[in-house]
């Protein structure tokens, strides 16, 4: 890692700040990108172009027959997921302080893997009802919406308590390898553009664009896996392999592109923002004798330039 791109820490962090402004600066992050989201979902979940075509024609589509409103349908049930990435995060940073002894990029994706896990434990039952909720009255004003909790009850009554956590394991298995490649990407890019810049240059403007090209790298290599776990989240089915089967034997390879620019729109704005934010989060969380610590040694880099 660069000098003038040091990463901060878990033990240089002022925990109570940390919970505070983390929450904090992700609830508008979340805000910003969930639209995408929802056109990312209502894409995937669609056969053959049915409704919509292309990520444009589903965001003007839902905006002019829905609202404002159909396009942040489940928001508020996707908002319990902030708790969720708190323990992500958490579970990051752990992990990450605990194989100091290898490579950058070895324990990001360590790192990545492993919170992925705690975080899916926590989202999936707050993924499969949001998504449910995302794509209720598609192109049709006469169909009654139902809220969460009815849908939680018709899941309960249906499948019982586990039909909560329906898709489970395609969620590990699609963002566990999301987030893993995400993270190990972070610290490739970071190392290729900070090893470039002249010393002094701004943290975030080498952090930024690692972020970017990092949420890139991860949606196009996993983009397949998220289309067949949204699939078994929404529509059903037992099994990762037959939804897959079944995915390419009724629209073939192309089947697997799908809503991919949606998901490398949200996923390459949604990095750079999280990179943003975190990095303040973490900036602003700093002890006293860290942050203070900090400016010297930036100061000291500007000067040297």
């Amino acid at each position: 890692m660069p000098e003038h791109v040091k990463h901060i820490e878990w033990h240089d962090l002022d925990k109570r700040k940390f919970y505070f402004f983390g929450p904090t600066l992700f609830l508008g992050i979340r805000t910003v990108l969930y639209p995408a989201n929802l056109v990312k979902t209502r894409l995937q979940v669609q056969r053959n172009n049915a409704l919509y075509n292309g990520s444009m024609d589903a965001f003007v589509k839902v905006a002019r027959t829905e609202g404002i409103r159909g396009l942040y349908k489940g928001f508020m049930v996707s908002c319990f997921g902030l708790f969720a990435g708190q323990c992500y995060i958490t579970t990051y940073e752990l992990v990450r302080a605990r194989t100091s002894e290898y490579s950058t990029v070895i324990r990001g994706f360590l790192a990545g893997g492993c919170a992925s896990v705690i975080g899916q434990t926590i989202t999936v039952p707050v993924d499969v009802v949001s998504q449910k909720l995302m794509i209720q009255g598609q192109g049709n004003h006469s169909v009654k919406l139902k809220n969460s909790k009815t849908i939680v009850k018709e899941i309960i009554l249906s499948r019982g308590p586990i039909g909560l956590y329906k898709g489970y394991l395609a969620s590990l298995m699609t963002y566990a390898p999301t987030s893993a490649i995400w993270w190990a990407s972070y610290g490739v890019y970071t190392g290729l553009i900070g090893s470039i810049v002249p010393a002094g240059t701004y943290h975030i403007l080498v952090l930024a664009p690692s972020g970017v090209m990092a949420g890139v790298t991860a949606a196009c290599m996993t983009n397949p896996l998220d289309i067949v776990r949204t699939r078994l989240q929404v529509e059903g089915g037992n099994s990762m392999l037959l939804t897959f089967k079944s995915l390419i034997q009724e629209e073939g390879l192309a089947a697997l592109a799908k809503g991919l620019s949606a998901r490398v729109l949200s996923m390459a704005p949604s990095s750079f923002m999280v990179v943003l934010a975190y990095e303040t989060v973490k900036r602003l969380s700093l002890k006293e004798e860290e942050k203070n610590a900090l400016v010297e040694e930036e100061l000291y880099l500007e000067c040297t330039c």
